[in-house]
């Protein structure tokens, strides 16, 4: 028999009284049927850290400055050998010519990502960002905490001298990107290669104290149980509760095509049930954004109804959720009238989520 005080309406009553929820709770949340509720109560928190009735987006580029990657996730369809024949390591000037048109159509900053390249090493990543910075004045959201840790192994350096050394380049911020599920027996199993839960909290950990702003990210809805899910939210909960480096969470459900995990892709229902509870339990997080970009546009729509206050990006380019076989576009006219349809006012922010 349920318990009386893990009754869901006790639980989001809980929330809603500003009191923190425990790991437990979280997954009677998960668990409960009553998911307009469950909705309805992150869409109060949500509203009460907006002013008035913004809801906020950015104008940015992914710039994939590579595809070469040795960590062979399950979970990846983007990724190649370097010997394959689609195999690229973008240039200086490829990656000038994104920034201009970037920089044309109104955006402000360049997302950029790659994979875990075999050769490369710190002062490639040094002499890409001054080249950027020398020559452009745009913000870089660049290297997630996997690129961070692989860098600093094929460096022979700390993974705290490679931050210090790529922020005095240029570097801005750090996207959330690789933290999967922040389990460790989750990851062994989808991405062996890659960087351990606690190695991707240590780099989020030292960039804060460095002065460096990150977000944070949970892909689910491959392997991992409802408790994995939980667990993961409460340690990104307990370092923002220690550092506050985080600008916002984006919680995305994985895409199965092209990828070497079989299973069917996570429902609406799920994707909505988990941003729901994601807000009601990052109580310390300002920011949750919605995922049109694996969603759609109405779904991203019906997000803000259920804890999201962001629209994230108009993605001028996006690689790696394509490779996969899923492909959504949005201009910056759509995103606004998405926003306007739901009720909102639409406001275009930094990464820092200033409005601008």
């Amino acid at each position: 028999m349920l318990r009386s005080d893990f009754l869901p309406e006790k639980i989001l009553n809980k929330a809603l009284n500003g009191e923190r929820i425990d790991p437990d709770e979280a997954i009677s949340l998960f668990e409960m049927s009553d998911v307009l509720s469950l909705g309805n109560t992150a869409f109060e928190l949500s509203r009460r850290r907006c002013i008035d009735s913004i809801v906020t987006y950015i104008i940015d580029r992914n710039i994939n400055y590579s595809n070469i990657c040795i960590s062979h996730c399950r979970f990846c369809a983007f990724f190649k050998d370097k010997e394959n024949h689609d195999a690229y390591l973008l240039t200086p000037e490829d990656i000038s010519d994104k920034i201009k048109e970037t920089l044309s159509m109104g955006g402000r900053q360049i997302l950029m990502q790659g994979g875990l390249h075999p050769d490369l090493k710190i002062d490639f990543y040094e002499t890409l960002l001054r080249y950027i910075k020398s020559n452009y004045d745009i913000h870089i959201h660049a290297f997630s905490p996997p690129e961070i840790v692989h860098i600093a192994k094929t460096s022979g350096i700390p993974s705290k001298e490679v931050l210090i050394r790529l922020k005095d380049a240029g570097l801005g911020s750090i996207p959330g990107g690789g933290a999967e599920i922040l389990v460790d027996e989750i990851r062994e199993m989808i991405s062996p290669n890659k960087c351990s839960a606690d190695e991707w909290l240590m780099v989020m950990e030292t960039a804060h104290h460095l002065g460096i702003r990150t977000t944070a990210t949970m892909m689910f809805g491959h392997i991992e149980s409802i408790r994995d899910r939980v667990a993961h939210l409460i340690k990104l909960r307990e370092l923002q509760e220690s550092t506050g480096g985080f600008t916002a969470f984006i919680p995305w459900p994985f895409q199965p095509q092209n990828t070497a995990i079989t299973r069917n892709s996570s429902t609406c229902l799920d994707y909505l049930k988990t941003l729901s509870v994601s807000r009601i339990v990052l109580d310390n997080f300002d920011n949750i954004q919605a995922s049109w970009v694996t969603q759609g546009a109405k779904i991203g729509q019906i997000a803000l109804l259920f804890g999201a206050n962001d629209m994230g990006s108009t993605m001028i380019e996006e690689n790696v959720v394509r490779a996969a076989g899923v492909s959504y576009q949005i201009s910056e006219d759509d995103i606004r009238r998405l926003i306007k349809e739901m009720g909102f006012s639409p406001h275009r922010r930094n990464v820092f989520y200033e409005l601008v």
